[in-house]
């Protein structure tokens, strides 16, 4: 039975702004909606698909499998920098041949993204044909600039990108080993999601860490097995990751141990202050695990804020941390906006995303070699932003209390209005 005009406006005035916004978002979107999305979408893929420069990242993956197919080692190149699984994995993608994965690595990593943000928003009962799921992707590559930066490079985050929302809608479906196997394969492409166990330790779902251990080690030992000199990547790689490679990624790198001693802060200061960000982070994501859910939330916000906790925690330490890198935990916050109180709500939230987006006019001196200072501000914006949130106290909400004789009250014991009594004294 609808409800009269005058009663749905009374309820729609009676709304907080942003649920007036979220409500309107939720309603089906116009086909036209859905056609500028894809165009949109494909129109990235060609432009990236046109450039010269497209593909450097993926390259060296792509090297490293046909390095294997000839016979010689993968990590005699200092730049291959992944688990010996990954070369498994790029096997495939070096038997296509160039002008062919040309214009098929794009729309991979576009594809990778929406499955995503699919997942993302299956987590939160969104409904896929959505204004909220079309339109907030289609601003969302437009004016997020990493995207195109990772479309245009085809880095593999992109799997730990989709791999994540993925993950974390199996466990809050109960299906923690299918979503520790998830998790691993993304692992044996790219060692990214390897501090998402402590996700599946605070859970203690042991089946789902184990598939998280043991899936990238078994495909690792393979192909370590298939490769001469196995042993460089313990002797070679890992050195130099740990050194935080060299000059050629220095410029790039957003990681607060790379952007402090740029800007004059000597690095026996950096480091322990991003250790003790990470420790924090990782703190806070404790804190928030523990914390019950809110009204309203049955579970998906303290899954994807914890885990996005732990992520942001990783990056402020690891060598190098790109700008790309935030693709894997913002499309959940993104999410996350149709339920009330949650960070993307905050406009704090949108400031902290202002130094990455396009079309905002920055001084010379913070363009291209230079925009690690702005990829390296939004992370630690993110971080700080939702570790305040988890760390904040819980409000305390009164309950309605009912005392013998009177009805349910919601006011506190010493402020309700006594209610008269049945009987009569004899004064």
């Amino acid at each position: 039975m609808g409800l009269r005009p005058g009663i749905w406006l009374m309820r729609w005035e009676a709304m907080a702004p942003g649920d007036r916004l979220v409500g309107w978002l939720l309603r089906p979107a116009p086909r036209s909606w859905q056609v500028v999305s894809v165009a949109v979408l494909l129109g990235i893929c060609v432009s990236t698909s046109l450039r010269a420069n497209w593909g450097s990242d993926n390259a060296f993956v792509v090297k490293a499998a046909r390095t294997l197919l000839e016979g010689g080692s993968p990590y005699e190149d200092k730049r291959f920098l992944y688990l010996p699984s990954a070369v498994l994995m790029a096997v495939p993608e070096a038997l296509v041949p160039r002008g062919v994965l040309r214009w098929i690595l794009p729309v991979g990593m576009s594809g990778l993204l929406g499955i995503g943000w699919l997942a993302a928003l299956r987590l939160f009962s969104v409904p896929l044909r959505s204004r909220f799921a079309v339109g907030v992707l289609t601003v969302f590559a437009l004016a997020y600039k990493p995207w195109v930066n990772l479309v245009l490079i085809g880095n593999w985050t992109a799997v730990s990108a989709a791999a994540l929302p993925v993950a974390l809608l199996l466990a809050h479906r109960g299906a923690w080993g299918r979503a520790g196997l998830v998790v691993g394969l993304a692992i044996a492409c790219k060692p990214m999601l390897v501090p998402i166990g402590l996700l599946f330790l605070f859970a203690r779902r042991w089946r789902g860490l184990a598939a998280a251990v043991l899936v990238p080690l078994a495909i690792s030992l393979a192909g370590a097995l298939l490769m001469p000199s196995p042993t460089l990547f313990f002797t070679k790689t890992l050195p130099f990751l740990l050194q935080g490679q060299d000059a050629y990624a220095l410029p790039w790198d957003a990681s607060p141990i790379a952007v402090l001693p740029r800007l004059g802060v000597p690095q026996e200061v950096a480091v322990p202050v991003a250790l003790a960000g990470a420790a924090a982070g990782l703190w806070a994501a404790w804190a928030r695990w523990r914390r019950a859910e809110a009204d309203g939330d049955r579970g998906e916000l303290r899954l994807v804020e914890t885990a996005c906790l732990v992520m942001l925690a990783a990056f402020l330490v690891s060598r190098p941390s790109f700008d790309h890198y935030l693709l894997v935990v913002l499309p959940l916050l993104l999410a996350s906006a149709v339920r009330p109180g949650s960070m993307p709500r905050s406009p704090w939230f949108w400031m902290a995303l202002t130094p990455q987006m396009a079309l905002v006019p920055w001084p010379s001196e913070l363009a291209h070699k230079r925009r690690a200072f702005k990829d390296c501000a939004t992370l630690c914006g993110v971080a700080f932003l939702l570790a305040r949130r988890a760390l904040r106290s819980d409000r305390v909400i009164l309950k309605p209390v009912t005392t013998a004789g009177s009805p349910p009250r919601t006011e506190p014991e010493c402020a309700a209005t006594p209610a008269e009594s049945a009987s009569r004294t004899a004064f």
